[in-house]
């Protein structure tokens, strides 16, 4: 038992390891993806052709969003007049990969499986886009309200732009090691220690039992992924440990793709906001390509996917890693026990409310994404002088004369569930 906890933590501290350094680079590009973007830079999706929803899966896949941080956005793209089958396309592309899931892929799976992962999630969102359009007219999916918000004007003075500079700087850094870790923090430490977990425990070349059935590993992996909430990072580590225990790459290509594509949550918040139609079609696309991808990647060789995972893990379980990598795993630790320590403790903390301040119940938020889309729908409602939403307490706090009414109009308008006042 002694040596099992042994091997379990030499393993964690292995794969954290590996992880680190791509991680920490990966969420810095992807706060400087978050801040320098401008929003209304996704109405060039606004015209219903085939050349929108391919620029809609390029824009979707380096973008750090979750499979329900995406809906928020995809919602957004529709108040801004985008066509469906853009939405559809970055709905699909956007959530399976992302500038910091790309980079960690790397770093455990190897190139192969770091070009082929946004390669599959770009087609798979082009088609599906093309399907929707082709297969769902305009009055079946939901119409929802325009709450987009004008353009923030730069300062235009050196003072001014200098303030905006170290205020730009300061929301990158922010975003990429507190809002971000806050987000998938949890899910990354799942999936870390349940890789751990299976290099310990899982018998090695378990699933070589299914080896002349790929087809059956792909659908099992999808009765697992499918339903459950894995971030496309949090994949990684998962995907890599079943591999060295014989699950084939196809089939880990599946987990990769279908698993931070769609979960239960999101399936009903689109349901709920763009049409059963489109559901169908936005599930049954994520579903049938990575099956076909899953299955396109076994064909071309399993040596050519397996030995980076391989010599990654043997090397892991030889020696310990160099003194740079620790350090980023260290870094990367403190900076999850923060968010996750200050998150929780927000959570428990009990402020005195202002006068004329209320406390609304808002399901369906998961990230800082969903709060920032709650907070977007309801600034612009009548009365609202303040607000500010929280994933983790389900609430949304007004503050201002606005009526119950309008703010459930707004946030049901936005995609999510509101249950009046808390």
């Amino acid at each position: 038992m002694r040596m099992m906890c042994n091997d379990f933590m030499l393993s964690l501290l292995n794969v954290v390891c590996e992880m680190a350094l791509y991680l920490l680079l990966g969420f810095l590009i992807a706060g400087m993806l978050h801040v320098f973007v401008p929003q209304n830079f996704y109405r060039h999706l606004s015209k219903d052709n085939k050349l929108s929803v391919v620029w809609a899966a390029l824009l979707g896949v380096p973008l750090p969003l979750c499979s329900c941080g995406v809906i928020p956005t995809a919602i957004g793209l529709r108040n801004e007049k985008a066509s469906k089958g853009s939405i559809a396309s970055f709905l699909i592309a956007t959530p399976q990969t992302g500038i910091d899931s790309i980079l960690a892929t790397y770093s455990l799976m190897g190139l192969g499986f770091a070009i082929v992962r946004p390669v599959a999630a770009l087609i798979t969102g082009v088609c599906g886009g093309l399907l929707v359009n082709r297969l769902v007219a305009d009055d079946e999916y939901g119409a929802i309200g325009n709450n987009s918000q004008p353009a923030t004007q730069c300062p235009t003075s050196p003072l001014g732009a200098a303030n905006g500079c170290q205020v730009k700087i300061w929301r990158v850094l922010k975003y990429a090691y507190y809002d971000m870790i806050r987000d998938i923090g949890l899910r990354l430490v799942f999936g870390l220690i349940v890789a751990a977990l299976i290099q310990v425990i899982v018998p090695d070349e378990f699933f070589l039992q299914f080896g002349s059935q790929p087809l059956l590993q792909m659908m099992i992996i999808l009765l697992i992924a499918v339903p459950m909430y894995i971030c496309s990072t949090g994949s990684i580590p998962m995907a890599a440990a079943l591999m060295m225990k014989g699950l084939s790459p196809g089939a880990a290509l599946v987990m990769l793709m279908a698993g931070p594509a769609v979960n239960l949550a999101s399936i009903l918040v689109v349901h709920k906001s763009l049409g059963s139609r489109f559901t169908s079609i936005y599930l049954l696309t994520i579903i049938g390509f990575s099956i076909a991808f899953g299955l396109l990647l076994n064909s071309m060789g399993l040596e050519l996917f397996s030995s980076a995972i391989h010599d990654t893990c043997c090397m892991a379980a030889s020696t310990l890693p160099h003194p740079f990598k620790i350090v980023c795993a260290t870094l990367l630790t403190l900076f999850i026990i923060f968010a996750l320590m200050k998150n929780l403790f927000c959570k428990f903390t009990k402020k005195p409310l202002d006068p004329d301040t209320v406390v609304y119940r808002v399901e369906d938020m998961h990230c800082s994404h969903c709060e920032a889309a709650v907070v977007r729908a309801v600034e612009n409602v009548q009365g609202v002088e303040k607000a500010k939403a929280s994933a983790s307490a389900n609430t949304l706090t007004i503050k201002g004369p606005a009526t119950e009414e309008a703010i459930r109009k707004a946030v049901e308008g936005a995609g999510y569930t509101f249950k009046g006042r808390k």
